[in-house]
């Protein structure tokens, strides 16, 4: 299983940033890209909508590994249209892989990953601070590597930038947050209120739709107020739902409950893309597939750690009575206050950092 998702990702690693890229290459004027950007953040709404609902379908009537089948189709679409419509804009001079970095990277994330997920069930005893120092020691051997490398994985010159620094730290922290709630809201829905796969999928609905009609908007907040107000707006949209969300009960109202995940994903659908786009206008155009890639890498990073750290803030709260309301239900408030936190520290370093003019390309 876990070989077999490493594959995936791999295949995400190399579709997802180029897909930023193209949208940059093929619409350069800003009001253009920016709409067209707005397209491409609702197909991840579309994603949304149609995962959990279609998924928890899937497991109910057919079982749970059926929903690895459900990428073949799409994934075939994809390659269709790839072949069909997309010409090459290959640029590969002085381009090489950077074999140390990746390694190095993946032990650092990897092992912080492992040691906050692994904290509350092993203890903070010496195996788990080996890994801690093992994980620390990767991180500093990366950022010296990378800084004398010949075309690095990261670009340590990019992060000089104080608003593609921002766009990543916003990126971060806004996975950080969302998928923590990803993670935990289903198992709400299906351990406290004992829906199906298929009835905490409906549930998770009003997230998925509001960030989809909002990203068709966003083109257009975003040419008209400017990207700092609009993505200031969606953290903080993400980090006040969360907090809604941390104060439910076993009884709260669904519709309440609805509310929050809506106000949640108009956040998610006024940031996603926009902060795409600020990142990638913030370096020249021969260096665009490396912000977007950069930037595709902070937000999984921050995706992982979510899961990872606030998994385990759930878990330390929720202790051995995780499977009924008197322990899930500080674990779920725990996690989801430190997820809205995330997500508010994110909306000031947006409104701190980014600037109206940030989506106009590098020369």
């Amino acid at each position: 299983l876990i070989a077999g998702r490493a594959i995936s990702g791999l295949g995400a690693a190399f579709a997802l940033p180029m897909s930023l890229v193209l949208l940059t290459l093929d619409y350069p004027r800003r009001e253009e890209r920016a709409h067209a950007m707005g397209i491409w953040a609702s197909c991840n709404g579309l994603a949304f909508i149609i995962g959990p609902t279609f998924g928890g379908w899937l497991v109910d009537s057919v079982g749970w590994r059926s929903i690895f089948y459900m990428s073949l189709p799409a994934c075939a679409a994809a390659l269709f249209l790839t072949l069909y419509a997309i010409e090459e804009s290959t640029e590969p001079e002085g381009r090489r892989l950077d074999l140390p970095g990746q390694v190095l990277a993946i032990f650092a994330l990897g092992g912080f990953a492992f040691a906050a997920i692994e904290g509350s069930h092993w203890g903070w005893t010496t195996p788990l601070f080996a890994v801690l120092a093992a994980a620390t020691f990767a991180a500093v051997a990366f950022v010296w590597v990378e800084a004398r490398t010949p075309g690095p994985l990261l670009p340590l010159s990019l992060l000089s930038q104080p608003v593609f620094s921002a766009a990543l730290a916003v990126a971060g922290l806004m996975t950080f947050g969302m998928y923590a709630l990803l993670f935990i809201m289903p198992l709400y829905f299906q351990t406290i209120r004992g829906a199906t796969p298929f009835i905490a999928g409906l549930e998770l609905l009003p997230m998925s739709v509001s960030f989809v009609v909002v990203s068709q908007l966003v083109g257009y907040l975003t040419n008209n107020l400017g990207p700092r107000i609009v993505m200031a707006a969606g953290m903080a949209c993400m980090g006040f739902g969360a907090l809604a969300i941390a104060f439910i009960s076993e009884n709260t109202s669904l519709v309440c409950i609805a509310l929050a995940l809506f106000v949640v994903g108009i956040g998610l659908g006024l940031n996603t893309a926009p902060l795409n786009g600020v990142a990638v206008a913030a370096v020249p155009p021969a260096r665009s597939g490396t912000a977007s890639g950069v930037l595709n890498t902070a937000r999984m990073v921050g995706a992982t750690m979510g899961v990872a750290v606030l998994g385990s803030v759930f878990a330390a709260y929720a202790g051995q009575q995780a499977n009924v309301a008197a322990g899930f239900m500080p674990g779920l408030r725990a996690a989801m206050i430190a997820a809205g936190l995330a997500e508010l520290l994110g909306a000031v370093i947006a409104a701190a950092v980014i600037r109206n003019n940030s989506l106009h390309a590098k020369k």
